[in-house]
């Protein structure tokens, strides 16, 4: 009887240290709608826009904020601060347009292409770094694009790899 009260014990101490597995959590009708509508191109497409018109604006504003008059010795303080203002809100509507253009081109290129590929990796950003690279500098001509679409997918490729988002 010490025997099996023993070998009971010994078993209910394994049973005990054992790691509970926990049960798998299925996901609620709200989140998976919210993750549908994640997936939708034009989705991203219109956050990437906004958030990245949000950025610029506020490096736009910081920037515009650095910037001195050159007749800053004969100008008032009022003066100054007019012009510094000024400067503040050319900048910061400039950087949003262009940070906002970025952001759309960046996410609906690597979206279309993830969607095409039928694949989530690093060639996805490459490809959509370039073509985003090469239709904001192609105003300057075809050796700026590819120049610009070079850099923009090396660049794109560098934070993939910083950020090591794909395996």
């Amino acid at each position: 009887m010490a025997e099996e009260k023993a070998n009971e014990t010994a078993a209910t101490r394994e049973v005990e240290e054992a790691p509970k597995i926990e049960p798998i959590r299925m996901p609620t009708p709200e989140e998976i709608r919210g993750q549908d509508m994640m997936n939708n191109c034009a989705v991203k497409t219109v956050i990437s826009g906004v958030m990245g018109g949000g950025l610029g604006l506020m490096m736009g504003l910081f920037l515009g904020a650095l910037d001195n008059p050159v007749m800053q010795d004969q100008m008032t303080g009022r003066e100054q601060f007019v012009y510094t203002a000024k400067q503040m809100g050319s900048r910061a509507w400039g950087s949003a347009k262009a940070f906002a253009v970025m952001g759309v081109l960046f996410s609906a290129s690597e979206c279309v292409v993830e969607k095409a590929r039928a694949k989530h990796d690093t060639t996805n950003t490459v490809v959509a770094g370039c073509f985003t690279g090469g239709a904001m500098s192609a105003k300057a001509g075809p050796k700026a694009a590819c120049v610009g679409c070079a850099g923009f997918a090396a660049f794109s490729l560098l934070i993939e790899k910083f950020l090591d988002r794909h395996e």
